[in-house]
């Protein structure tokens, strides 16, 4: 028996720079070769979204479409092909690839026409994602950490153990401590470095990194990075510096305060066409900077290891989920994100 509702409320991008539209999409008659058919139960927001919306990366061919890439659910219905999850499966969305087929993306309608959707969304009731976009997780991790190892947790801790490779006792300062961030705390105080330096522009968000592991803070927007910095470390120079916010003059900034073989780290993606300065002779003698796609995370192999973490309370994510909102709202929690009321991760509920 084929378990393919009819149809499913979905968020829509109709167009950038502008709100999402609330509606009913009509679902694929069948799953093809590689797809897995989701019963979405918890979706994050992550920056990514605000960037598609806001047309970061440029002009969007592929409008309208369903956006999202971070979720919890589980599994209807399987295609041909598919051997890495079950129907019955407790799953995790994720965006970057993991083990089983790279399917052909889905053909969701609406209104009678095509609707574009990538190899996973999250802002829908269902979603028809490719195999390699879901993991299957132990059926008693709770759905709002389950959602959040589909990019916050995996990208955060990626980040310091794939790009930066943090060490015992080496400095960092995180740029941004949003969703992403407050893990990237959290992992960097796995690891012991010291000091763990939070910047951020909002209060909320700068308490919340204290409590992940941040030995010192700084709201930017008030307060002298350079001589704070200068304060704690004294004339010695950053070893790691992470960007979230994609902000070339915090970009090159970071490229500053880290010293002749420190490392630059950037997630947070600049807006099409911009640029930075910096002086490149000391890439020539160990310097680094690199950009981070998702932590270069491996799900099938990395969501267990920090699963195992978080049933051993290695890691918590307690306080990193500030806001929930239902789907029909999902507007006012994109809202959220950019005014900074909403400090950790906003969760939308399916």
């Amino acid at each position: 028996m084929i378990n393919i509702p009819a149809y499913m409320k979905a968020a829509i991008l109709v167009k950038q720079d502008s709100e999402l539209i609330i509606d009913q999409v009509e679902l694929p008659k069948k799953i093809d070769l590689g797809q897995v058919l989701v019963k979405l139960n918890i979706s994050g927001i992550c920056g990514s979204q605000l960037g598609e919306i806001d047309g970061k990366k440029g002009n969007d061919p592929y409008l309208p479409h369903l956006m999202g890439h971070e979720g919890c659910g589980k599994v209807v219905e399987i295609g041909p092909g598919v051997k890495t999850v079950s129907v019955g499966d407790k799953v995790v969305l994720h965006w970057r690839p993991g083990s089983g087929i790279q399917s052909d993306t889905p053909k969701y309608k609406w209104r009678g026409n095509k609707l574009n959707a990538g190899l996973v969304t999250t802002f829908n009731e269902y979603a028809v994602v490719s195999e390699n976009r879901c993991t299957s997780i132990p059926e008693e991790i709770n759905d709002d950490d389950a959602a959040l190892f589909g990019c916050a947790v995996t990208t955060g801790f990626g980040v310091v153990e794939n790009n930066a490779k943090l060490k015992f006792g080496e400095s960092v300062m995180i740029f941004g401590a949003g969703g992403i961030g407050l893990n990237i705390i959290q992992a960097s105080k796995l690891i012991s470095a010291w000091p763990i330096i939070a910047v951020d522009i909002f209060d909320n968000r700068l308490e919340l990194a204290k409590k992940f592991g941040a030995t010192h803070v700084i709201n930017s927007k008030i307060e002298n990075v350079d001589l704070i910095l200068n304060k704690i470390i004294g004339e010695k120079a950053l070893d790691v510096f992470i960007d979230n916010t994609g902000i070339p003059k915090i970009i090159e900034k970071g490229y500053e305060l880290t010293h002749s073989k420190g490392r630059v780290i950037l997630v947070g993606v600049p807006p099409i066409n911009s640029k930075i300065g910096i002086y490149s002779l000391p890439l020539h003698f160990g310097k680094i900077i690199i950009g981070s796609h998702g932590g270069e995370c491996k799900p099938e192999l990395d969501i267990p290891r920090y699963i195992k973490l978080l049933k051993n309370k290695k890691i918590s994510f307690d306080d990193l989920v500030t806001c929930r909102y239902s789907l029909d709202n999902i507007n006012n929690a994109i809202n959220a994100m950019r005014n900074g009321s909403s400090a950790g991760r906003i969760l939308i509920d399916l």
